[in-house]
């Protein structure tokens, strides 16, 4: 990861918190912590954060704390041609009339585009998706009640008695902060919390990551790999990964990013 990127990374990260510690930023930026640790020194003496024992903190601290991990305006330029094939081929499973949830992400945004011309019964708590669809599509869209993170764009509510009970998805899409050995990774107790009930909701578990994920880890596991229906990555995915794949039972479909480049270039 370049310099420049990782620097917006961690500016993102203390402005969404009280402090963002030197491993927090490490798992964050997939850096070393001597890098890490240069890096606050460096922002530090450019008066863009204050360094502080074990991390950084914002020089204005947040009134209102944030989620972890990267903001969704960050994450939508990451790999974006991987999100959008793997987005593509995820809607390909889609008939209409059917029921299905989609996560709040940057990856499962990227299916919007491909549901213009659909008439699906739609289940999210991502703001951005619930607003194209409804500006940009005919299908019937229910949004998750609860506080609307601005940074990640999504939905979020820590009581048990909210709409989501009341919602039944043939199929759930969602991405991960990273998928290993253990199952799918996220970076904030909340979010666990929240898609543990979505994930209940449905009959399959459908997750949409492109190769880099199976390198990312975090501290707090969402679900194991016996959960998981079908992975959708791109070809760029290691052989160790599909092997731990097949070896769970899960299925997956791997799709063709040059195929995504050729368009891309074709529209720009």
């Amino acid at each position: 990861m370049l310099e420049v990127e990782r620097h917006r990374l961690i500016l993102s990260a203390v402005q969404e918190r009280p402090v963002a510690t030197v491993q927090e930023l490490v798992a964050l930026t997939s850096s070393s912590e001597a890098t890490i640790r240069r890096d606050i020194a460096a922002l530090h003496m450019e008066q863009k954060l204050r360094r502080v024992r074990g991390g950084a903190e914002a020089l204005h601290p947040p009134q209102f704390v944030g989620l972890a991990g990267r903001t969704f305006k960050v994450n939508e330029t990451a790999n974006a041609i991987q999100k959008r094939a793997i987005a593509k081929r995820a809607v390909e499973l889609c008939e209409d009339g059917d029921p299905i949830i989609i996560n709040g992400g940057t990856t499962t945004y990227q299916m919007v585009h491909h549901l213009a011309s659909a008439r699906l019964q739609v289940f999210t708590n991502s703001f951005p998706i619930a607003e194209h669809l409804l500006h940009n599509s005919k299908n019937t869209v229910m949004l998750s009640g609860g506080v609307i993170y601005r940074e990640q764009n999504i939905i979020l509510s820590p009581f048990e008695n909210d709409v989501t009970r009341n919602f039944y998805a043939k199929r759930m899409f969602m991405g991960a902060q990273g998928l290993g050995p253990l199952g799918l990774m996220e970076a904030d107790p909340l979010l666990i919390q929240a898609e543990h009930k979505l994930i209940n909701q449905a009959d399959e578990l459908i997750v949409l990551v492109d190769s880099t994920k199976f390198k990312m880890r975090s501290s707090l596991i969402l679900c194991g790999l016996e959960r998981i229906s079908t992975v959708i990555t791109d070809d760029r995915i290691e052989d160790a990964s599909a092997r731990m794949l097949d070896a769970a039972g899960v299925q997956l479909i791997v799709v063709d990013v040059q195929e995504e480049e050729k368009t891309a270039k074709k529209t720009s």
